[in-house]
């Protein structure tokens, strides 16, 4: 199989489960499909969504929108396009982790699709941070902070993804518990590559540097809670990356 059709293949399989863009006019019968294998594209989606909305950032401030609600319809637009599959995880982990007494506990309150108190808090949280942060920036600040933080954010999860064994046997995140070195090193380097080509060098270390607490401190948690990664686990490692990430270059 040529090299072209695997990387198609990898770019239909993290477009169909990063985001909720169409993938049929990629996709195609005989292609080599590995979710595994297609980490490495992560990033480029986290930045390629993250622009889309950040152009319509700037649009609605070129309108005269004030910075405040135009960041608002910009988060508004990010939700939409990703289909509020990151912030359900968030929620899912906060309500797991915050209401459960033991592991066992918390892996089936995560399961339940109801959202409790702290799901809600955390996705307010979340919420908030992210449309304060570019209504905070000055709109060219914006544009650029946008990609960056989509693109590692998406790093931080296969950061967790590759470090955590899965925290239960079923599900999908248990079926990517072997990732190909190849595709790991792709995926860290493209997201740095993002960071440093896009902003200023000191700018693209505090990215990069905040990134990498922002994973390590959901690795831990996940680890105490949970011990081990499941998607929500994932999900909730991209909103809490990207948060920590935008605050960071506000």
């Amino acid at each position: 199989m040529s090299i072209t059709a695997r990387l198609r293949a990898d770019l239909v399989c993290g477009l169909g489960l990063l985001t909720r863009l169409p993938t049929g006019w990629l996709a195609h019968d005989g292609l080599p499909y590995s979710m595994t294998r297609s980490i490495w594209c992560w990033p480029l989606i986290g930045a390629g969504v993250n622009a889309l909305v950040a152009l319509a950032y700037g649009a609605g401030l070129r309108l005269g929108l004030a910075p405040l609600p135009a960041a608002g319809w910009c988060v508004a637009g990010l939700l939409l396009l990703c289909g509020g599959l990151h912030e359900d995880g968030l929620a899912d982990m906060a309500d797991g982790c915050g209401g459960g007494r033991d592991r066992a506990r918390k892996l089936e309150i995560m399961r339940d699709s109801r959202v409790g108190s702290y799901g809600v808090m955390a996705l307010v949280v979340a919420l908030l941070v992210r449309i304060t942060a570019l209504a905070a920036m000055k709109g060219p600040a914006a544009l650029l902070a946008l990609p960056v933080a989509g693109a590692l954010a998406r790093a931080a999860m296969a950061g967790v993804l590759w470090r955590l064994p899965p925290a239960r046997r079923d599900g999908l995140a248990s079926t990517m518990d072997h990732l190909p070195r190849a595709a790991r090193v792709a995926c860290l380097g493209l997201a740095v590559a993002m960071a440093a080509i896009v902003l200023p060098a000191p700018r693209a270390l505090t990215a990069c540097a905040v990134a990498l607490l922002a994973s390590v401190v959901m690795y831990c948690l996940a680890r105490w809670q949970l011990g081990g990664q499941t998607g929500d686990v994932l999900g909730a490692t991209a909103v809490v990356t990207e948060c920590a990430v935008l605050t960071a270059l506000c």
